[in-house]
């Protein structure tokens, strides 16, 4: 293989979504690629390395995200369906139809010219006339009268959707979800709001920093930014955090990382320890911390004195211990174990965080291949796993102390129902609503519990309750 192939974007994005499609996690399989192939950033026949790695980033998570899409595509232009195709052939015409659709700073014929390559060289080099036909087929439909390139949306609608009567089909295709998860938000948000939605939800997502306030203040990061050129813009009702709104390279790389001055946390993630108030001098026990985002954000809210508590299995704890390092703070205590085999903190804590393991579909922005892997059988276990470690989680609260349950999906089965089901089996606790000056007030319903929204507040889906024990 020559070395124009070996650092080839397209290349190298093939081999990742190649192994995707055995099953490996995207972020993984793309990981493992750009490790191997150590894109140089000079020698590089098209362009820096820095410009591949990004490129080979958006064709890997992309062409996962839009698979649906894609797949409708080729059911469209060729004689044989997707599914039919030789799999590798399939992942090089994704390739090609997610430039051609969807990147629209890659002139078409560089989309065309070098996927009909990429054939080649991957073993389909009687297939390059069929894979050229079927691209410039797409191309030729895709294009007005006057040569010009028909709206995005438009063009995909009309060629894909007319067709299905099921409005529930049609976005699941038109925007590449799975049906179940278009059901699911389509009975709680409605047609027109669940379309947004999944708009939002195809975004390149951003990336969020949460200024470590014990190291230095907002206006200090603001200014080490500025002076390094990177775009931000504050969060509203968010104290701490910046959004960065530029491509800032790698983030170890940005001013204060090594000082501990910040760390990445999305703007949702923050309202959770805001809901819980810990207080300076407490016990606090974080009963799911990994990877410890909101640990560490517990940490500083309390000025770093008291005691946390972060428990969760030790392979993932050590993120937490990381981040903790580097943000230098000395109030968490790590315990390796499941929460729900933890008795010696019964009656123990002020306060304590049920961070809970879910299907995360208000991130599916963030994890590409996500929405493939959840089910509605996974919905159910984790409901189930959630009511047991709420109820576990329950007995290390003290008398009058708060308990708040958060997740980062948009399932009833897993927010609602599994807090419904809560109280009606624990007549001492109740729902107590977010203080008004507190940021995650913005959020409150009139249940009592905050959810936000992606697609209105523009930050990852959540949902979180704060309660209080009455009585023992």
């Amino acid at each position: 293989m020559n070395f124009e192939l070996l650092t080839s974007p397209r290349q190298l994005a093939f081999i990742a979504l190649r192994e995707v499609h055995k099953g490996a996690y995207a972020d993984i399989a793309l990981d493992r690629v750009l490790q191997k192939a150590n894109l140089p950033d000079s020698d590089c026949p098209r362009g820096s390395g820095e410009a591949n790695r990004r490129l080979v980033t958006e064709l890997v998570y992309g062409c996962t995200r839009r698979q649906r899409t894609l797949d409708a595509l080729i059911d469209q232009l060729g004689k044989k369906k997707s599914h039919q195709q030789p799999k590798d052939l399939r992942t090089i015409l994704h390739l090609g139809l997610y430039q051609l659709q969807y990147q629209e700073r890659i002139p078409e014929s560089a989309a065309v010219n070098t996927t009909v390559q990429l054939a080649r060289e991957n073993g389909f080099s009687g297939l390059t006339g069929f894979v050229n036909g079927l691209l410039r087929q797409y191309i030729r439909l895709g294009k007005k009268e006057d040569g010009t390139i028909k709206n995005e949306e438009s063009f995909l609608s009309s060629f894909l959707s007319l067709q299905f009567s099921d409005p529930v089909e049609r976005l699941g295709i038109l925007y590449s979800f799975p049906d179940w998860i278009i059901q699911v938000w389509v009975e709680q948000f409605g047609l027109a709001e669940t379309e947004q939605l999944c708009l939002w939800m195809n975004k390149t997502p951003t990336i969020d920093l949460r200024i470590n306030p014990l190291r230095t203040s907002i206006e200090e990061v603001e200014a080490a930014l500025s002076s390094a050129d990177v775009a931000f813009q504050r969060v509203s009702h968010l104290p701490q955090a910046l959004r960065l709104i530029s491509n800032a390279g790698p983030i170890q790389n940005l001013p204060g990382y090594n000082e501990g001055w910040w760390t990445v946390q999305d703007s949702s993630a923050q309202l959770v320890s805001h809901l819980l108030d810990p207080q300076p001098g407490e016990v606090v026990i974080d009963a799911c911390a990994a990877p410890g985002g909101k640990t560490t954000h517990i940490a500083e809210l309390m000025r770093d004195t008291g005691k946390i508590f972060a428990c969760d299995r030790a392979s993932r704890l050590v993120k937490l211990q990381k981040n903790a390092q580097r943000l230098k703070l000395q109030s968490i205590e790590i315990c390796t174990g499941d929460s729900r085999n933890l008795p010696q903190f019964q009656n123990t804590a002020q306060r304590v965080l049920l961070d809970a393991p879910c299907s995360g579909l208000g991130t599916l922005h963030r994890h590409a291949d996500a929405r493939w892997r959840q089910t509605p059988e996974s919905v159910e276990e984790l409901s189930l796993l959630q009511k047991q470690l709420f109820a576990h989680a329950s007995t290390f609260v003290k008398q009058d102390g708060v308990l708040v349950y958060s997740t980062c999906t948009l399932h009833p089965k897993e927010n609602e129902d599994v807090v419904s089901s809560f109280l009606a089996e624990h007549p001492n606790w109740e729902i107590e609503p977010s203080s008004v000056d507190s940021p995650a007030g913005a959020y409150s319903t009139a249940q009592g519990w905050m959810k936000v929204l992606p697609h209105q507040q523009d930050m990852d889906g959540f949902f979180m309750v704060r309660l209080r024990k009455t009585k023992n």
